[in-house]
């Protein structure tokens, strides 16, 4: 019985959410119904969630949103290429044992402590997605984290506490970062693409400029959010995960790296080098330092490409074990790709797409600015929060770029008639568009770590409805003044 009525909710809520917006117009409040709906369905898990995902095929058409066509294209947007190569890239890592090594390294010289892995996992998420964006770095260190809580050898209650928070951990870390450099997150490029277009007469924002303000605000709302999913939400206890003569025990034991270590770890760090050094680098009002694309000509080769170049060559490259077969002696086979990546979380982010373009086809984004625009008469401190508040909202529904970029114009209007300086709004409201903390579809690092089908969807609303709210906060703290 519970099942129907959850699964009711969502069609009967977006009937009533109609009724109420109707004044705005047929399809701002049917569209406004969708998003009601499925974001009912992907909170309370009524059907699966990549199902839920599917439902802008059937309904915008049905509805007269968009045409089939046009909601396919939202589900074949280029990041989602970059996930399934990063996911190939990430079986690779898995499938060769470098994993084991790199986890086992990382408790012997942090310590085995369930609070301190965490703290390290996320300060290693933190430092990588500074330079690498934060998709790729959940990426990397979510086979390392999983290394860990499946240990075989740990205590299996210390595993059990562990895994949420461990997991969480590697997504907030690669959230976090996004913070601290214009070039962690695509809504920080959103951000600084917009302001050299709109704004041709005001200083660039450069490298230092952010990181001068991010860097702070992100060390402190991680370990702000190193408290909440270690102590606050969740507990993982004082017993080790292992102690350090056991870990120092097992690498000596696996020897030296074995040949499929050895070349996937290469294959690895020139996908991960190519990533950081593709772009120009402007460390202020300077000349540029100009990246490998800009030097070869080829812009064309976006970071996509960069990860699915990589993942083809796992299938080519010989993983050089002794004993292997004919059929599977290279790094990747697609039998086990095949198994193991999580096509769900595909179309559950094709879907947060989705929603996003019927929000701006139906008309409904610019009531949400309208909605807004009565916020001016606020203390600067209580207007960012409310502006960061629904900006988070909105990507807790869909993409975190797809969210800057449908906010971000609309606010730098709002701004203008406002009278106030568009920066002081705009950072903030950029930076609040990676606050989606709570539901695995609000960005790709929390959907990535759902995919390992870990976390249940409450543990992760109830501790990510406390990062959102701490997000907010330290946002109107650092730009309220």
């Amino acid at each position: 019985m519970r099942p129907l009525l959850l699964r009711l909710s969502g069609p009967l809520a977006a009937g009533a959410v109609y009724l109420l917006l109707r004044h705005h117009g047929d399809a701002p409040a049917v569209m406004a119904g969708v998003v009601v709906w499925m974001a009912l369905w992907w909170i309370t898990e009524a059907m699966p969630l990549a199902v839920t995902a599917l439902l802008p095929f059937v309904l915008f058409p049905l509805l007269g949103i968009d045409t089939v066509s046009g909601t396919a294209a939202n589900y074949a947007k280029e990041i989602i290429f970059l996930f399934l190569g990063g996911f190939v890239l990430a079986l690779g890592v898995e499938r060769s044992g470098l994993h084991r090594r790199i986890a086992l390294h990382i408790v012997a010289r942090i310590g085995g402590s369930p609070t301190r892995l965490v703290l390290g996992i996320m300060l290693a998420c933190l430092v990588i997605g500074m330079w690498i964006n934060s998709t790729a770095t959940t990426l990397v260190m979510l086979p390392i984290a999983l290394s860990l809580v499946d240990d075989e050898e740990a205590p299996v209650q210390v595993r059990q506490r562990l895994t949420i928070p461990l997991l969480l951990g590697v997504a907030y870390g690669a959230s976090i970062s996004g913070f601290v450099t214009p070039v962690a997150t695509p809504p920080n490029l959103v951000f600084v693409e917009l302001w050299r277009q709109w704004f041709p007469d005001r200083p660039v924002i450069g490298f230092a400029q952010w990181m001068s303000v991010g860097l702070p605000l992100a060390l402190i709302f991680l370990l702000i959010g190193w408290v909440v999913i270690t102590r606050l939400v969740f507990k993982v206890g004082t017993e080790p995960l292992g102690d350090q003569a056991t870990v120092r025990r097992r690498l000596a034991e696996m020897g030296t790296m074995s040949t499929a270590e050895r070349r996937m770890a290469l294959v690895f760090l020139a996908v991960a080098l190519l990533w950081v050094t593709g772009d120009d680098l402007r460390l202020g009002d300077g000349p540029a330092i100009p990246g490998w694309r800009s030097l070869l000509g080829l812009q064309y080769l976006t970071d996509t490409a960069v990860a699915m170049t990589g993942a083809i060559l796992l299938f080519l490259i010989p993983s050089g074990q002794r004993g292997t077969t004919r059929r599977g002696d290279q790094l990747m086979e697609w039998t086990f790709a095949e198994q193991r990546i999580p096509w769900g979380i595909l179309l559950l982010i094709g879907g947060g797409f989705a929603l996003a373009a019927g929000v701006e086809k139906a008309g409904l984004a610019p009531i949400i600015g309208g909605a807004m625009a009565g916020l001016d008469s606020l203390p600067p401190m209580l207007l960012i929060g409310a502006v960061a508040l629904i900006v988070s909202m909105m990507s807790e529904l869909g993409s975190n770029t797809a969210t800057a970029s449908l906010a971000l114009p609309i606010l730098a209007v709002i701004a203008r008639r406002w009278g106030m300086d568009p920066q002081s709004i705009l950072w903030p409201a950029t930076l609040a568009a990676t606050l989606g903390f709570s539901l695995p579809v609000a960005s790709p690092m929390l959907a990535i770590v759902f995919a390992t089908g870990r976390i249940p969807v409450r543990n992760m609303v109830s501790s990510g409805i406390v990062m959102d709210l701490v997000g907010i906060l330290l946002l109107m703290v650092f730009f309220g003044w």
